[in-house]
């Protein structure tokens, strides 16, 4: 079995010999440990410096493209290089490397494809008191929209099996996180946590530039990621609130119409007319949303079976798989 180590980076030429440093080369229960560094179109050297400090594979992007772009490259690059277990850690050495082994060990035993490192948020002091409730918060929401049990939803540090690294598709463009979550949740993929341990910042976080900015993102974030896997209930939701408030201001207009006086309430029945139509295109919306929404797990079904043919032949074909071992290191 083989294990790869992932790293997104962005200008982390600072850092990363210290992250590098840290990770282990053999881990028990598989035969082979690599490291991929993805350099998300960095402007200084993070390339040459992941390069001199042992990483097996550099994905360099010519621009910068975004944390989520770089973590979907990398389990790309990873699944054609062969790994059967896939781990995920930041390039500022934020988690501890020694925790590797406690966070691959349910996907190891076979009780999850994807395991979620889950820090401990309230002893972290370069967390402020609002980031620690934010980000309790911010998990409990997706505890609600995933049916999962993550308590550190945020967290970069977790591990996936190549099935899960098959499945998983991430649409937004700020971070993969808490969309892949919500995902597994929705997907049935196995998912659990683990408790790990987490080292002395090295610099502040890249994604969270201020409070206000990281509030804002999140609930964006959140929202859309409500909207593409709960389309049916978010719209049927609003439809349903809208034109139950126009059939009460409708019932509204006539108990005054039957009492004599209805025509001095003209302005309750166009508001009324104006909400249940409102409220029925909305409901009819949410229907075709449904269907978008079968039609968007038809196609992710899809990608599955070309991603696993493509696999399949890398396999079976070795000057294929050399030309996949290859690729990486060049690109």
């Amino acid at each position: 079995m083989k294990l790869i180590i992932q790293i997104p980076c962005y200008n982390e030429s600072a850092t990363l010999p210290a992250t590098l440093a840290e990770l282990p080369r053999q881990v028990e229960g598989f035969a082979a440990v690599e490291w991929l560094v993805i350099n998300d179109g960095s402007t200084d050297n993070t390339a040459e410096v992941a390069r001199r400090c042992g990483a097996d594979h550099v994905i360099s992007f010519a621009r910068n493209q975004g944390l989520a772009k770089a973590f979907l490259a990398g389990l790309d690059a990873c699944i054609r290089l062969g790994a059967d277990v896939i781990v995920n850690t930041d390039a500022d050495n934020q988690y501890l490397a020694a925790d590797i082994p406690a966070l691959i060990a349910p996907i190891l035993a076979g009780h999850a494809d994807i395991v979620v490192g889950v820090r401990p948020i309230d002893r972290i002091e370069s967390f402020s008191f609002i980031k620690k409730g934010l980000q309790k918060i911010g998990s409990g929401v997706v505890k609600l929209l995933s049916t999962t049990d993550i308590p550190d939803a945020p967290s970069g540090f977790r591990a996936m099996s190549r099935e899960a690294a098959l499945r998983v598709n991430v649409f937004n463009d700020y971070t993969y996180t808490l969309e892949t979550i919500i995902q597994a949740g929705q997907k049935n993929i196995a998912i659990t946590s683990v408790p790990i341990r987490v080292n002395a910042a090295m610099r502040p976080s890249r994604l969270v530039k201020s409070t206000w900015s990281y509030i804002q993102k999140s609930i964006i974030t959140m929202m859309r990621i409500f909207v593409v896997y709960q389309a049916f209930r978010f719209f049927m939701t609003i439809g349903l609130t809208v034109f139950s408030l126009g059939f009460m201001l409708g019932l509204r207009f006539l108990y005054y119409y039957i009492s004599g006086d209805g025509s001095g309430h003209v302005q309750s029945l166009i508001l009324a007319s104006i909400l249940l139509g409102v409220g029925f295109q909305t409901m009819l919306t949410a229907f075709l949303a449904d269907l978008l929404a079968v039609n968007r797990r038809l196609m992710e079904d899809m990608q599955y079976r070309v991603k696993m043919m493509e696999l399949t032949r890398s396999e079976t074909n070795p000057q294929h798989q050399q030309a996949t071992n290859d690729l990486p290191k060049h690109t």
